[in-house]
């Protein structure tokens, strides 16, 4: 393996979430002493000596801005795919169709392979170069699939894919174009995961998400910091955030807390709701027992992108949710897919299933009066709508007509009275 060298950060090490105990910036997800897992630990007085807003915004319009504030960075921040500084977008008539004040969308469909996994991959496969790594390979529900390939490629890096056999042929088919070896597994995505962790064991590959887990998750911080730059250098006072593993729920989090203990934001950690298909919902499951642990479930919905059935984070979501007056929710088939008619129609942004149970959740919240009528909510939508078709695809029917005037005249008629009795 070859070393790449980035440029130094304020990272010190690794620190298991369970004991404490600390580690080097090594390839390593679980603890020496205890197997619990592992994230990165930083040197605050570093951090607070060297990062400001001022310095912030006078990076390059990436994540790279915030590199001082992650586990590594590139020497030179303009090359690769550029990744972050997506759109926070208000959204005045969603706001008003579920009787709220206030409400922004972080569409994150704007990054280069469209969804928000773009940041921890970038993360990840920065750091694996550091590393010597020159093999990237991910286990993927579809979207880290993308990225990691995407990626890999950009950075003359080989990549190897696995994901369920049964994804949407939209997610294979926008892989596979990038010249990886696409693995389809017979099984769900905790299957994928297992084969995954056998391969890295033996082999000289950086599996985003098993052996350097702990820097791909520290790309989703990027996410709370960017929020807070694009609201002014405010926080929102809640934030409605899908739930897989947990690590994106749980890292945006982290982040919003690290402005905090740096004094670059005042206020407090905004309320985190989290957001969970019924059919992979086990992280709802326990919040709504008031249980303390996570029991694993099979998948079975179409929010492929949330069907991690045993969130590795899942406990620490728990923890979140109860400890920034938040919650987490689980919403039906029907009510993702009035999510993603209902976000495309008042904001003009095509989402997939996960972004249609962000935006279920968050009328769920509305409708149960859970939002105060001053609160700022910023909901995160993580994935393009193009990438799951097929779950709309049954909403969308144009009406045909013949070339004349008459014949339109007739249709659109017709249409009007449907929708008048509808």
């Amino acid at each position: 393996m070859t070393a790449v060298t980035g440029r130094p950060t304020g990272a010190r090490g690794l620190r298991c979430k369970e004991c404490g105990e600390e580690l080097p910036l090594g390839a390593s997800y679980a603890c020496e002493f205890c197997f619990g897992p592992l994230e990165v630990a930083y040197d605050r007085d570093v951090l607070a000596a060297t990062v400001t807003r001022e310095s912030i915004e006078a990076g390059p319009p990436s994540i790279w801005r915030y590199a001082d504030l992650l586990p590594c960075a590139p020497e030179d921040p303009t090359a690769g795919l550029p990744v972050g500084l997506s759109p926070m977008v208000r959204a005045p008539r969603l706001a008003e169709r579920l009787g709220l004040g206030e409400v922004w969308v972080k569409n994150e469909t704007a990054n280069p392979t469209h969804s928000f996994k773009d940041r921890v991959v970038s993360v990840a496969l920065q750091k694996a170069r550091e590393l010597g790594y020159e093999v990237a390979a991910c286990a993927s529900t579809g979207n880290l699939a993308q990225s990691v390939a995407a990626h890999a490629a950009a950075a003359g890096m080989t990549s190897y894919v696995f994901v369920p056999a049964d994804l949407e042929s939209q997610k294979i088919i926008a892989t596979g174009i990038y010249g990886c070896t696409l693995v389809a597994v017979d099984g769900n995505y905790d299957d994928v995961n297992r084969l995954c962790m056998e391969l890295a064991a033996d082999r000289p590959w950086a599996f985003v998400n098993v052996n350097v887990r702990p820097y791909y998750s520290e790309g989703s911080k990027t996410l709370a910091y960017e929020t807070a730059e694009q609201l002014g250098w405010s926080l929102p006072d809640r934030c409605v955030v899908p739930i897989a593993s947990g690590s994106l729920y749980t890292k945006i989090h982290r982040g919003f807390t690290e402005l905090l203990d740096l004094g670059l934001v005042d206020g407090r950690v905004p309320a985190m709701n989290g957001a969970q298909a019924q059919g992979c919902g086990p992280v709802a499951a326990a919040y709504e027992a008031g249980i303390d642990f996570v029991a694993p479930v099979r998948p079975e919905t179409i929010a492929k992108s949330l069907a991690i059935g045993n969130p590795a984070d899942g406990i620490f979501a728990l923890d979140v949710a109860r400890g920034t007056g938040g919650g987490i929710d689980a919403v039906s088939e029907d009510e993702i897919t009035e999510g993603i008619a209902l976000l495309a129609e008042t904001t003009g942004i095509f989402t997939e299933t996960a972004g249609g149970v962000t935006t279920a959740v968050l009328t769920r919240l509305a409708e149960r009066g859970d939002i105060g009528p001053d609160e700022r909510v910023v909901i995160y939508i993580t994935g393009d709508g193009l990438k799951t078709l097929d779950a709309v695809a049954d909403r969308v029917e144009p009406v045909t007509i013949s070339p004349t005037v008459d014949a339109f005249e007739a249709a659109v008629a017709g249409h009007r009275s449907v929708e008048v009795l509808s």
